[in-house]
């Protein structure tokens, strides 16, 4: 396999494509593309960083409110029952 290619005659024109790419001038750039992108990077560790504590206050809450909730309903006992059994008659107990 000449040139490293995978399959039939098709290597070459990849090769010339990629020699094209490369030999052409660098793409031109804003002079200030480094600071804009520093900028928004910044501002997303900023937003990224609230939502993060946003969402950790709001975990903290709702633990909160579930803890005062269960202390003083205390789910985990049998509700006391509505009705009262009937009253057998026990023959002089």
């Amino acid at each position: 396999m000449p040139g490293g290619s995978g399959g039939g005659g098709g290597g070459s024109r990849k090769e010339a494509e990629v020699r094209r790419l490369l030999d052409a001038a660098p793409p031109v750039v804003p002079v200030d593309l480094l600071a804009r992108a520093t900028a928004r990077g910044a501002r997303l560790l900023r937003l990224r960083r609230t939502v993060r504590l946003l969402l950790w206050a709001v975990l903290v809450a709702a633990a909160l409110v579930f803890t005062v909730w269960a202390w003083t309903v205390h789910p985990w006992y049998a509700p006391p029952a509505e009705t009262t059994p009937p009253l057998e008659d026990c023959g002089g107990c």
